[in-house]
């Protein structure tokens, strides 16, 4: 019997959250359908510039991070109790 595969099983292979067999069985599925074997190309592509993206606070934010820090005396612990 021939499993059909979604897009959601493809983004699931993507990103290694398939079993052994379920590989298998996607990559054959890919090799004979070539728009799902399109959107894996164009998923991947997009995974590895969305893996480039690197977000740095602004100064301004860094800064009022630490000096509302500051307010606290450092022997004051922390109450996590909710």
């Amino acid at each position: 019997m021939t499993k059909t595969f979604t897009y959601d099983d493809v983004v699931r292979y993507l990103y290694a959250e398939t079993s052994p067999q379920e590989n298998n069985e996607i990559v054959e599925a890919l090799t004979s359908d070539s728009d799902m074997l399109a959107f894996y190309l164009d998923s991947l592509e997009l995974q590895t510039l969305m893996d480039r993206i690197v977000r740095t606070p602004s100064s301004r934010a860094t800064d009022d991070i630490l000096r509302y820090s500051r307010q606290y005396p450092s022997s004051q612990t922390a109450d996590l109790s909710f």
